[in-house]
This record gives structure tokens, C-alpha cells and sequence, in this order.
């Protein structure tokens, strides 16, 4: 399946740049790192030995990949497995050739925003698991979510993994959270990845890898802006800014402009000035515990089940039912 580019995707980026690069502190949503060369450099980032959330969620499912099917209580043997996020699948792969060996019914339904990971995903699929059925959904995984109930009867369960609830503060994950709830019947459940408080030096070298591979990654968003917006930066210009505040278990990224000057986008039809040293915040990484985790749920309208962790407890799946 190839897929179009989404053009109120497109819309969303034009606007969410324009309000964040006109607002007292700037800022520009973390979802926009993901165009072709961004998907590249976050598969280059999963594999760096700084960072471990992928190889933790990774040993998660290879260790308890049973336990969670077995958690799931599938109905009438068949299921919608729907992935918002999806990437690239690497882990998830795990689950669904898990779910197909054991006879599961499955229609897998990745949503991402990014088209291009989408072609890869469902051509890396049709290779390692042939006959599972694909319906993939180039989207904001926030548009998505109001076409849950639209797609079956099935049961569903909703993975959210790679802890990208972390993109999100603690009010706007209750309330993402809440909003799939809502459009969840009895027995649909909900799969969340969490990466957990540790060593701050381990999670400052997940963000800030010698090899500069981060920084190409942040400093990319300069360059779509370049391409899609009719921006002219000057991409050495800006640098990459990671920091950890272990007390909030927040970690942040910024780029920092390194002299006073001005930028025209063609596409708005508007100039943004820059101060040196000024800040573009561009991501946030919660890291969290098992209470803040617990609190999520039933702020949010789910029981949480079980949770699932990998042999050094920095990572946890949580698994939460709905209550309706």
C-alpha cells in the first residue's frame, strides 16, 4: 500500500509552527521530528548503546509475551490490535507473530503520522508475517482515536508504547488518556509503555549521544521547515540543548539559536526573530514510577491489570482494561 501525504498533516504543521515560533517562549511540537531523514535518525537512535527504551520494551515482549496474550482474555478468537505510533514495528512484531502462532485472529492497525514509516512498516510485514492483515492509517494519532469504534465489533487493544506518553505533561496524558477510554467498550484494553526514573546519567546520554546522532535528529526539524514551509535557517546556526531534572523526572530538548537573527517563511507569509542564546523547546521525555503510573489509570477511567517489566526495571508495560 503506498501512501499519500496528509494534507491536513501538512495544515497542522504550518499552524502548530506558526502559534509556537510566535509565542513568548518557543516552541514546536515533538510529532515533526518524524519526516523521512527524522524516521532514519530515530532508527539510527534506537540502536545507539545510549539508548535503552527499545532494547528494554524489546526484552519485555520476548520475556512476557505469553503472559500479556494471556492478559489480554481475547474474545471469540479474534482481535483489532491497534497501534498508535506505530514506527516501525520492531517491537510489536514480537506480539502479533506471538498472537498469529497461537491460532489469534488478528487485524493489525498501525496509525502513525509519518507515511513513509507506514510503507516501511507494512513492507517489512508482508516479509515476516505473510497473511496478517494490515490497515494502516497515516494519521495524528489524536484524529485517529474518533474512528476506533468505526472500525469493528472486535475486541481492541490499543498499544501506546516506546513510553511516548512522555511527550505529553501529566494533564494532557489524562486527558489522551480519558479520550480513549471514552471510545472503548467492556473488555477493550489499553497497552502503555513507561520508561522509569533511574541513573540521570544514563537517561542525559540517552539524549545526548556522543556520536551527535540526537543532535541530527533535533537539528532536523530545522531543515522540514526549510523544505515544507519555505523557511530559509541556517541549520549551523542553532544547537542542540538536552537536559534531565531528575526531582520532576522531566527530561527536555531545546535548540538554541547562537546569534540574534530572523527567519522568513515563505509558506506564512512571516518573519520570527531569534535572540542568541534564545530557545526553541522542541521535546519532552516524562520519566515515571509506579504511582504516578497507577494514578494515570484511575485519573483516567481504566483498571490497571498487570505491569510488565524488563530485567533491569527501567522500562514497564502497563496494562489497563476500560471500565464500561
Amino acid at each position: 500500500m503506498s501512501y499519500t501525504v496528509n494534507t491536513k498533516i501538512q495544515e497542522a504543521f504550518a499552524k502548530d509552527v506558526q502559534e509556537g515560533l510566535s509565542a513568548k517562549f518557543k516552541h514546536i511540537p515533538s510529532k515533526y521530528f518524524y519526516d523521512k531523514t527524522g524516521d532514519s535518525l530515530f532508527q539510527a537512535i534506537m540502536k545507539m548503546p545510549e539508548y535503552y527504551p527499545t532494547r528494554c520494551e524489546y526484552e519485555v515482549f520476548k520475556i512476557q509475551k505469553k503472559r500479556l496474550t494471556a492478559a489480554f482474555q481475547i474474545q471469540n478468537n479474534e482481535i483489532d490490535l491497534i497501534e498508535l505510533g506505530a514506527g516501525d514495528g520492531y517491537k510489536t512484531k514480537v506480539l502479533l507473530l506471538h498472537l498469529i502462532e497461537t491460532g489469534i485472529n488478528v487485524n493489525y492497525i498501525p496509525v502513525d503520522i509519518s507515511a513513509n514509516v507506514l510503507d516501511i512498516l507494512e513492507e517489512g510485514l508482508r516479509k515476516e508475517i505473510p497473511g496478517l492483515k494490515v490497515n494502516g492509517i497515516n494519521a495524528d494519532y489524536f484524529d485517529a482515536l474518533s474512528d476506533l469504534n468505526m472500525i469493528s465489533e472486535k475486541q481492541k487493544v490499543i498499544l501506546f508504547l516506546g513510553s511516548n506518553v512522555g511527550n505529553l505533561s501529566n494533564d494532557s496524558a489524562i486527558e489522551f488518556f480519558s479520550k480513549i477510554a471514552s471510545l472503548c467498550k467492556k473488555g477493550d484494553m489499553l497497552l502503555t509503555g513507561f520508561d522509569f526514573k533511574k541513573d540521570p546519567r544514563v537517561i542525559q546520554l540517552a539524549y545526548d549521544d556522543p556520536t551527535g546522532i540526537t543532535r541530527n535528529f533535533n537539528l532536523n526539524l530545522l531543515t522540514r521547515m526549510n523544505r515544507e514551509l519555505g523557511a530559509n535557517f541556517i541549520v549551523d546556526q542553532f544547537s542542540h540543548y538536552p537536559v534531565y531534572d531528575p526531582i520532576s523526572g522531566t527530561a527536555k530538548s531545546f535548540l538554541v539559536s547562537l546569534k540574534k537573527q530572523g527567519v522568513n517563511f515563505q509558506a506564512l507569509d512571516k518573519s520570527f526573530h531569534f535572540g542568541k542564546w534564545e530557545l526553541v523547546h522542541t521535546e519532552i521525555s516524562q520519566k515515571y514510577d509506579l504511582e504516578i503510573i497507577s494514578n494515570l489509570a484511575e485519573k483516567s477511567g481504566f483498571n490497571l491489570i498487570n505491569n510488565y517489566f524488563d530485567c533491569r526495571f527501567f522500562f514497564v508495560d502497563s496494562l489497563w482494561s476500560s471500565f464500561e
